[in-house]
């Protein structure tokens, strides 16, 4: 035979290319210098005043906490295995386990921050035992106080005080026999066979267990989150309820930022935030990971598929299975919003790295009352405590709703609602009545040849309003003498209503200007002229959202291109809003699902009021007296009644 030729091996296959967490390659490895860990220390020491770290003493305390009620679990899960008489070597090894999510299992938690919390159980223990019986058990705990539990609320959950850390328990029984201590609920697999309620329970622990499995540095992670939080919520946009940002959203920012500067250090990470997301093209969304197919049929986010996530204008999504948008309740002002904050805030950061400005400027307040020349003050009233706390969350929940059909009216820019709320007087000193406001700030659009601009409000607020009373009256909630008010006030006359420390910040300039005046007793006029204008930072030039479903009635234009305000002064006049009150009937709908834009209302609006009194808006709205005996039965609406 005739030898085989000799061959000379080939080249060697290229190594595989270096695996790195996230979606895309990292932008920048570079290591960080002396520099950068002077100004991370120099950061540290700026958040400490803040409160922001806890102290060791009260760390262990909180562990000393969840070690008890995780044996208070162990132990009432092998009452619940006993009384359904599995066999003892069951009952022996039963398990069941505390979970905790949020702050506290990312490590960002603050000083007093309450901690949420997943009971896990096995399979013979139905949710109605965990409302039942380990509710009775709690209420037995002398450590335990405050103890309520919301069964009927999208997560069902118990709240507690447990030794004076505010604690949130949900449930989740999973389709295992036993609970096993190693157990790790980012398998995919346990979701198998479990209701809606369970899964949507576990799915906090999971996206926060995800969260730090895909971040290169928790250290680094940690440091970083717990300034840009801080940040947020100086700055008055840390509020998933009110269209901003919840924790869980600045926390995949973050965790984004870190993937794409995998080496640097928390300085770094807070000044990469801020150039990121300032350029950042939405609607494109924000991933962690890639998005797995799963065939287990779960609703997940894809706009390929679901019309309705084409909408969302800020999408951050769960890096953990069914994968989420957690920021659909973000509008076109709230987006404008942020996107301002991250531009101002990449500006201090450049300062801070010239040595031209400290961290604590990035921590300042803006003055959210100088920034604009008109206001929309929201006011919800109720006669005792415990019916106070029920509407003003009720009320917070769909002021979102009130915003987007705000930006909806082509004259409306920026509709800017401040997260806090404030304590609002009393009309009656003599009543016990509890009274909360909030604020929206509004940037108005002069139109073009004209210097008068009239905009009629009143249907905006009353669809609001008949949302927020029909929600109410068909979850049984509602109670007599449960009313909001809303007022148009000017820049100048908030004194009235917001304590002085409040209006009492350094000065900024105008958003916008314009007038207002009542033209009629169910319009409002928006006048703008040219006096006393001043030069501002425009939002920015275009923001287009898509067709908006719904009724147009009352409207000049059912869709909205967002464009940056002109500047213009201000000489106003006393205006009012109309005031809602309720029927003692049912009427309507339940309200949105979970995933509903904010830009849609939650019901179909009701036909225009009639408002039958105007009165100064540098006062507070007196009510005017219900009717009452036959004439009450007169009244052909009365959710729409003022």
């Amino acid at each position: 035979m005739m030898p085989l030729p000799v061959t000379s091996p080939g080249p060697p296959p290229p190594p595989p290319p270096p695996k790195h967490p996230g979606i895309s390659a990292p932008i920048s490895l570079a290591a960080p210098k002396e520099t950068d860990r002077v100004l991370t220390r120099k950061l540290v020491e700026t958040l400490r005043p803040f409160g922001v770290f806890e102290e060791e003493e009260e760390l262990q305390r909180r562990t000393l906490i969840l070690e008890k009620l995780n044996n208070l679990v162990k132990e009432w899960i092998r009452e619940i295995s006993e009384s359904k008489s599995l066999p003892q070597a069951v009952v022996e090894s039963v398990g069941g386990k505390i979970f905790t999510f949020g702050s506290y299992r990312l490590g960002v938690h603050t000083k007093g921050a309450d901690i949420d919390a997943l009971c896990v159980a096995p399979r013979h223990v139905d949710r109605s035992d965990f409302f039942t019986s380990f509710y009775d058990k709690l209420k037995l705990h002398e450590e335990v106080k405050d103890l309520r539990a919301v069964e009927e609320a999208f997560v069902p959950v118990i709240k507690l005080c447990f030794d004076g850390i505010e604690i949130d328990i949900l449930f989740a029984r999973l389709a295992l026999q036993t609970i096993p201590e190693d157990l790790d609920l980012r398998d995919d697999s346990l979701l198998k066979n479990l209701d809606i309620r369970c899964i949507r329970s576990l799915n906090g622990c999971r996206v926060t267990d995800e969260i730090l499995h895909l971040v290169p540095n928790i250290d680094n992670f940690r440091l970083t989150l717990r300034a840009i939080k801080l940040w947020a919520k100086c700055h008055n946009i840390y509020s998933n309820i009110l269209g901003f940002l919840g924790g869980v959203s600045w926390a995949m920012l973050v965790a984004r930022t870190c993937q794409l500067y995998p080496n640097a250090i928390a300085s770094t990470l807070v000044r990469k935030f801020f150039l990121v997301f300032s350029e950042w093209e939405w609607p494109n969304p924000v991933l962690l990971k890639e998005p797995e197919e799963r065939n287990l049929n779960l609703p997940v986010w894809d706009p390929r598929v679901n019309p309705s996530d084409r909408y969302h204008l800020m999408p951050i999504i769960t890096p953990a299975y069914p994968q989420q948008n957690s920021t659909y309740n973000v509008s076109v002002s709230t987006r404008m919003v942020m996107v301002e904050e991250f531009k101002q805030g990449l500006a201090i950061t450049h300062e801070i790295l010239l040595s031209r400005a400290e961290w604590s400027k990035l921590f300042e307040a803006p003055s959210f009352f100088q920034k604009y020349k008109h206001y929309i003050v929201l006011l919800a009233s109720a006669p005792t405590e415990k019916q106070h706390l029920e509407w003003v969350g009720l009320v917070e929940s769909k002021i979102r709703i009130l915003v987007g059909s705000l930006e909806k009216n082509e004259f409306i820019t920026l509709a800017h609602v401040n997260p806090q709320s404030f304590p609002a007087p009393k009309e009656n000193p003599d009543k016990e009545e509890f009274r909360t406001m909030w604020v929206i700030g509004l940037v108005l659009k002069k139109p073009e040849n004209s210097d008068v601009l009239s905009i009629d409000l009143t249907y905006d607020i009353q669809s609001f309003t008949d949302t927020v009373y029909r929600q109410a009256i068909n979850s049984k909630m509602f109670e007599m003498d449960m009313k909001i008010a809303a007022m148009h006030l000017k820049r100048k006359e908030l004194h009235q209503l917001l304590p002085n420390h409040e209006l009492q910040q350094k000065k900024t300039q105008s958003a916008e200007g314009v007038t207002l005046t009542a033209l009629s007793d169910d319009s409002l006029d928006l006048t703008a002229d040219s006096e006393n204008s001043m030069s501002v930072p425009s939002p920015p030039s275009t923001v287009k959202t898509g067709p908006v479903s719904g009724s147009s009635q009352g409207r000049n234009s059912p869709t909205l291109a967002v464009m940056a305000a002109p500047v213009s002064s201000v000489q106003v006049t006393d205006v009012s809003l109309p005031q809602v009150y309720p029927s003692d009937s049912s009427g309507g709908t339940p309200s949105e699902s979970v995933a509903q834009t904010a830009s849609h209302p939650a019901v179909s609006p009701p036909p225009k009021p009639t408002v039958t009194r105007v009165v100064s808006s540098a006062c507070l709205v007196n009510h005017p007296p219900r009717p009452s005996g036959s004439a009450a039965a007169n009244i052909a609406n009365p959710i729409v009644g003022v």
